[in-house]
């Protein structure tokens, strides 16, 4: 099998529980570090899908590996290669096949409700329930690229997850962290930086939206390992696209 391609923009940001989930599969993976001065691969010819994740920054800022991560996952449409994009990567995704990406009304930061809206595209994502309990930290919001079904939406951020049907396979953008681990968690509500944007967030908003550190680590555990769970059911539903073969 060809191996599963991560693209980590940010030292801090890396795979998670998706890294886990293949490896406890005996799924061959790679990753590109991106932070590290990696290249973006020109081409996904190599692969058997393409995961990318988070980061801090937006997809609009005038970097030079934004352009070339929206051209591979152009080449992988066009190869039928599979795509999932946590976060920054579901907006890398949603920008490749032509959607804007803007700033969210508000920031959200932490444990939050998200909601079911089509039921029958998430009960084949997510399994059956009216709401789920997710990992939030981002700042801008993705609008839906053509031919995109959401089925997941939350209160201050109508787009959580889109999927792209193609005949084979689909690619999956979601605005939430489902590949966290409580070590990730820990990571980013106890950097200086993160602290900070916390803070500001918090007191910018009221509230509203955003968790104190010390909250967003509450039960860290218990959360995730809840949250894995549904990040399972994603992953094992991406995977029937990834071809199996060599």
């Amino acid at each position: 099998m060809k191996p599963i391609v991560i693209v980590q923009h940010e030292a801090d940001t890396g795979p998670g529980h998706f890294e886990r989930y293949l490896i406890e599969r005996h799924l061959p993976s790679e990753i590109v570090r991106v932070f590290a001065g990696e290249s973006i691969p020109r081409t996904a010819v190599r692969y058997a899908g393409i995961c990318s994740l988070g980061g801090s920054m937006s997809v609009n800022d005038d970097l030079p590996w934004i352009d070339e991560e929206l051209l591979l996952l152009r080449d992988a449409d066009q190869r039928g290669v599979p795509i999932i994009g946590h976060c920054l990567g579901g907006q890398l995704l949603a920008k490749a096949f032509g959607a804007t990406v803007s700033r969210n009304v508000m920031k959200e930061i932490g444990w939050s409700e998200v909601d079911v809206e089509d039921p029958e595209l998430a009960r084949d994502w997510v399994g059956t329930g009216s709401s789920l309990e997710l990992f939030q930290w981002h700042g801008d919001t993705f609008a839906l690229p053509s031919g995109a079904r959401r089925f997941l939406t939350s209160r201050l951020c109508a787009n959580q997850a889109f999927v792209i049907a193609r005949e084979r396979h689909s690619h999956l953008g979601m605005q939430f962290h489902v590949e966290m681990t409580p070590q990730l968690i820990r990571a980013w509500a106890g950097d200086p930086h993160g602290k900070q944007e916390i803070d500001a967030a918090f007191e910018r908003q009221n509230g509203v939206g955003v968790q104190r550190a010390e909250d967003l680590m509450l039960d860290a555990d218990e959360r995730t390992t809840r949250m894995s769970v549904i990040a399972d059911r994603i992953y094992e539903r991406w995977l029937r696209g990834v071809a199996t073969g060599d």
